[in-house]
C-alpha cells in the first residue's frame, strides 16, 4: 500500500524521463498511474513471510504503472474472517514485487510522504519511522519483493525475497504505512478498489 510503492529513482531511460515517485503521486495533473489487475493466482509456491498467518490466503495481484512505466506487482495476504474496514486488528500481509530498480531511500522517504496524506504525526516519528525503513529498504531489481506484515496491536515486520530484515514496532506506523494503500485517502484510490475486490469491508 508500495513497501512501493511508483517511479522513485528509478535508473537508466526510465530515471530520465519520470520523476521520483515511489507510491505513484496520484496528482490527476501529473501522472497518469493504472493500476491493473493481473487475475487470480493460486499462489502454489510458499511464501516464508506469510507462514504464521494461518489460512492467510492472496488477493489477485494488481500492477501498478506510472508514466507508462511498470512499477511493481501489489497483493494482499488475508486471514479467513479479514475485514479491511478494520485490517488494523488483523494479521496480513501486503507484498510489492518489483518489476524495475528503485533505490530503497527513495522508497523509503517516499513512503513518509505518501503516509501523511494519510494521517498526522511529529517531525520525531518521521525521523525514526524514516531511519527504520532505509535500513530495511534495500535497492531493489525487477523480480524482488518487499512483503510488510501487520502485526496488531504492536506494529509492522517487514521482509525482503522472504528474509525477515527487521521490524518497527509502533502501532500507528503500521496503521499509516499500509494506509498507503488500504485508507480510503489513499493517492491511488483504483488500486485500492481493486486491492480490496471480494474482501469484506
Amino acid at each position: 500500500m508500495a513497501w512501493a510503492i511508483a517511479c522513485a529513482m528509478v535508473t537508466g531511460v526510465a530515471q530520465a524521463q519520470a520523476p521520483a515517485n515511489v507510491h505513484a503521486n496520484a496528482n490527476a495533473n501529473m501522472a497518469e498511474a493504472q493500476a491493473t489487475p493481473l487475475g487470480n493466482s493460486n499462489a502454489q509456491y510458499s511464501r516464508p513471510e506469510v507462514a504464521a498467518l494461518r489460512g492467510a490466503v492472496p488477493t489477485a495481484p494488481v500492477r501498478l504503472r506510472v508514466w507508462g512505466f511498470e512499477v511493481y506487482d501489489a497483493r494482499l495476504w488475508t486471514p479467513l474472517g479479514f475485514r479491511h474496514s478494520q485490517a488494523a486488528q488483523f494479521p496480513f500481509a501486503l507484498e510489492l514485487q518489483y518489476l524495475r530498480r528503485l533505490e530503497g531511500a527513495a522508497i523509503a522517504s517516499r513512503s513518509i510522504d505518501e503516509m501523511r496524506r494519510v494521517g498526522l504525526f511529529t517531525d520525531a516519528q518521521a525521523q525514526s519511522w524514516l531511519m527504520a525503513m532505509r535500513e530495511f529498504f534495500p535497492n531493489v531489481s525487477a523480480g524482488e519483493r518487499i512483503t510488510g506484515v501487520n502485526l496488531p496491536g504492536e506494529g509492522a515486520e517487514f521482509w525482503v525475497n522472504g528474509q525477515r530484515v527487521g521490524a518497527v514496532k509502533d502501532p500507528a506506523f503500521a496503521r499509516l504505512f499500509f494506509g498507503i494503500w488500504l485508507d480510503e485517502r489513499t493517492s491511488e484510490p483504483k488500486m485500492r478498489a481493486q486491492l480490496l475486490q471480494g474482501l469484506q469491508p
